[in-house]
């Protein structure tokens, strides 16, 4: 009796585990299908991301059935053979094994196996070797500690953290290839819901390329722990309507607004440590340290994602970096609070 009890409790434990187990992958599903920063790898938005989702899926319901086929022999065995009161405690007759299910055995994982391998190759190789289309866009990623820095070679813009694409059409498709490099240390470029993940490794060269077809708003960031502020390397991907995207690129070009009403911080900005560092297209500003600040006021976020870009944010950023992201590689800038204002109104007209 004690034997039975010891046995239904173990499969209750497991069929609770097994239970926890589905809740917590349904609840992953719903929050991702509903939170707006949340990347939902099971919805793909983009051709590279599709693929892989299929294949996932065809290797989720390989595995997932060779898991409930094992599963369920494990439960029919320990409710089968567990040991009864009126057993002796003498040794069972051994069966030996069968040649037939032995073969099957054999033949059938080996099969399977062939099945996934010819799969993945297939799926590596239409997503590494896809040809670039003469009208694709390029754009060169470089992974920073801890920003993104875009760079349009064709078109001659230069931004950070948000990256701007267009939808590819059915009809006339436009993917982008991006060119991945690291300034410093090994990054990870990883946008779940457009492609997978591909590193940016210092001294080589990788690449990649999406090909998305609904426009919005994607989230991604840095997938590799490369130091402290590992975690606040966040990206956004603005998959734009070719219209969006064109205006977007004419308005990139163009140098940075002259406003006279703020030329004190204007000023500020060029007599400080600040032109080391950051770029201001038409000012004496040419720093590649840090990110292009010509349309600085055209991104929705500040910090590589990790703050609202707004004049109150802006100038918590200016004063004390740590204070947003600790561990960032932007000093303090230590200004009073009259030429911090200043400071904060220039950035601000750079739109």
């Amino acid at each position: 009796m004690k034997n039975f009890c010891e046995s239904r409790h173990s499969l209750k434990r497991a069929a609770q585990i097994i239970l926890l187990l589905a809740d917590l992958f349904v609840s992953t599903l719903c929050f991702a299908e509903t939170s707006e920063h949340i990347s939902n790898i099971f919805k793909p938005e983009s051709a590279p991301a599709d693929s892989i989702f299929r294949l996932s899926i065809l290797v989720l319901i390989i595995t997932g059935v060779i898991f409930l086929i094992v599963a369920g022999l494990i439960l029919y065995s320990i409710t089968k053979f567990r040991k009864r009161r009126s057993e002796d405690n003498q040794e069972p007759p051994q069966v030996y094994g069968s040649n037939q299910v032995e073969t099957a055995w054999t033949i059938i994982p080996i099969f399977i196996v062939i099945v996934l391998i010819l799969a993945t190759a297939q799926v590596i190789h239409s997503i590494q070797d896809a040809p670039q289309p003469p009208n694709a866009i390029e754009v060169t990623a470089i992974g920073h500690q801890f920003w993104w820095e875009f760079r349009y070679p064709r078109l001659g813009v230069v931004t950070a953290n948000e990256l701007h694409v267009p939808v590819s059409d059915a009809k006339r498709p436009t993917p982008t290839f991006l060119t991945l490099l690291s300034a410093d240390t090994v990054h990870s470029f990883w946008v779940p819901q457009l492609a997978g993940k591909t590193d940016l490794v210092p001294n080589r060269m990788n690449r990649m390329w999406i090909e998305p077809y609904k426009t919005g708003i994607y989230f991604g960031q840095c997938a590799q722990l490369c130091g402290r502020q590992h975690a606040k390397m966040l990206l956004r991907v603005y998959v734009d309507s070719q219209e969006q995207f064109n205006n977007w690129i004419q308005e990139q070009k163009q140098p940075a607004a002259i406003v006279s009403a703020v030329a004190e911080g204007r000023k500020i900005f060029e007599s400080t440590a600040c032109l080391n560092c950051h770029a201001v297209a038409g000012t004496v500003a040419t720093g590649r340290f840090g990110p292009d600040l010509t349309h600085l006021m055209s991104r929705d976020t500040i910090a590589s994602g990790a703050a609202i870009n707004n004049a109150d944010q802006l100038k918590i950023w200016l004063r004390s970096p740590d204070h947003i992201k600790p561990g960032s590689l932007m000093p303090a800038m230590n200004v009073n609070e009259h030429d911090l204002t200043a400071l904060t109104e220039y950035l601000m007209t750079l739109k």
